[in-house]
């Protein structure tokens, strides 16, 4: 996510997208059966909440909840 320093408004919406990503990757791991399908899907999952971990600390040191440098992308 290089660039501009993100708002608190848009690091909420890509919270929510990657929300929404992960229910369902979650709901096709549970439909899919073979190896290679699961582990595709389990290293997207892995992806998401990396991304929804980093998005959730920076809104938090963005609105104050968290003490610590300021961060403008993942890079």
């Amino acid at each position: 996510m290089p660039g501009s320093p993100l708002t608190v408004g848009e690091i909420t919406e890509r919270i929510a997208a990657i929300r929404d990503n992960l229910r369902e990757l979650i709901e096709q791991a549970a439909a899919y059966s073979g190896a290679a399908d699961e582990g595709l899907i389990s290293n997207r999952i892995a992806q998401q909440e990396t991304e929804l971990d980093e998005l959730m600390r920076l809104r938090d040191q963005l609105s104050g909840s968290v003490p610590g440098p300021a961060v403008d992308n993942f890079g």
